[in-house]
């Protein structure tokens, strides 16, 4: 039996994944950004707050290999991604109630526990249903529904207490909810239960895989800076929330263009990867300078290759290498990688920044740079091979 969803087009079934990325990132959108403001506002310090947004990488070391077995065993992506995103929506309003930083972090971590398999999930049920059809055009989506929710979250930042923005997370991930319901299912495969047992084992004793997941791990580490403190940084130079929800939408914008174009790039995944690592290491490398407000434009748009070109490369190795009956495994491998880097950087990222922030994103272009290494190893071993 066909393992492809059972609805009459592509197109249909692309139309129907859109809606769900939208709502998904539009939730990445508001939390990105203002969720340190929140834990700030919560009285929570520098160091305290790198350690409550390292736990999430820490929750799906567990979690996202434990939902994608599922998912592969049962061949059953869409209801696990309808279950991820319902407890997504009662994890974050439950966090919403914490009342004290322990509680935080507790809530946190369960909430982290349904929301962390969504993004790998979400990629295995593209791929697999997507067929010939390019991933990029489909995944900008997500991409301007980020925009959309960190543009809409700076301006009610200006108006709405900030130990009130939580509430818009909330509300972001009731949405994603119900765009889970509107996920096509798939037709049952009777050979996805048997190639599951051996098949994705052999990701973890393939070379190539191995350098792809390690240089996409430590590119995308090397945002932790970004992510957990370029907000409070903005705003302590007196940026107001319109500015910096500006700011984080015009890098997402950059990496819109890519993925817009991506389907009719002929790149390897390999390259790929390089082309991150260095947009990567020149962005934390000025990050690192006082540099005039005037430039930070600028070096939001190497976000394109930072972020986009990394993942594009990462999820295009994935889609090579990987059968489709194993592709939420495969996607769950990879995750758990940049999972277990991202923790560690995310985790020393408030030490390092409270050394200075001169300091934190030399060590981030350093991370970026040493990823740029094994995509180079990656490169020269071949990684347009199926396992």
């Amino acid at each position: 039996m066909s393992p492809y969803p059972k609805i009459s087009t592509v197109r249909a079934f692309a139309v129907r994944l859109a809606i769900f990325y939208a709502a998904l990132f539009a939730a990445l959108g508001v939390q990105l950004p203002f969720l340190p403001v929140w834990l700030a506002a919560k009285g929570l310090g520098a160091e305290a707050i790198g350690i409550v947004l390292a736990v999430p990488m820490v929750v799906r070391l567990l979690a996202i290999p434990l939902a994608a077995g599922w998912a592969d065993r049962r061949d059953a992506l869409r209801a696990t991604l309808g279950m991820a995103a319902a407890g997504s929506f009662l994890g974050y309003a439950v966090l919403a109630l914490a009342p004290g930083p322990a509680a935080i972090v507790a809530c946190f971590a369960l909430a982290s526990a349904c929301y962390t398999p969504l993004m790998p999930l979400a990629d295995s049920y593209a791929l697999r249903g997507l067929g010939g059809r390019a991933y990029g055009p489909v995944r900008l989506w997500g991409s301007l529904a980020f925009i959309a929710g960190s543009f809409t979250a700076g301006l009610l930042s200006d108006i709405v207490a900030a130990d009130a923005l939580i509430w818009l997370i909330v509300s972001a991930m009731l949405l994603t909810a119900a765009a889970a319901g509107l996920l096509a299912p798939f037709e049952s495969s009777s050979t996805a239960a048997a190639a599951v047992k051996s098949s994705p084992r052999l990701l973890l004793r393939d070379p190539g895989f191995l350098c792809i997941a390690g240089a996409a791990s430590l590119i995308q580490a090397s945002h932790a800076v970004y992510y957990g403190f370029s907000s409070l940084e903005w705003r302590a130079a007196g940026f107001g929330g319109s500015a910096i929800g500006a700011l984080w939408a015009l890098g997402v914008a950059a990496e819109i263009v890519l993925f817009a174009v991506s389907g009719r790039l002929a790149v390897a995944p390999a390259r790929l990867l390089l082309a991150g690592a260095a947009g990567a290491t020149i962005r934390w490398c000025a990050m690192a300078l006082t540099l005039p407000p005037a430039l930070l434009p600028v070096l939001q748009c190497l976000h394109a290759l930072s972020f986009g070109a990394t993942h594009l490369g990462a999820v295009g190795f994935i889609a090579r290498a990987a059968p489709a009956e194993i592709g939420a495994s495969a996607q769950g491998y990879l995750a758990v990688a940049l999972g277990a880097v991202m923790a560690a950087a995310m985790g020393a990222s408030g030490l390092l920044y409270a050394g200075g922030a001169g300091l934190a994103y030399g060590v981030m272009a350093a991370a970026a740079a040493a990823g740029g290494v094994l995509a180079l190893i990656a490169a020269r071993l071949g990684v347009e091979r199926s396992l």
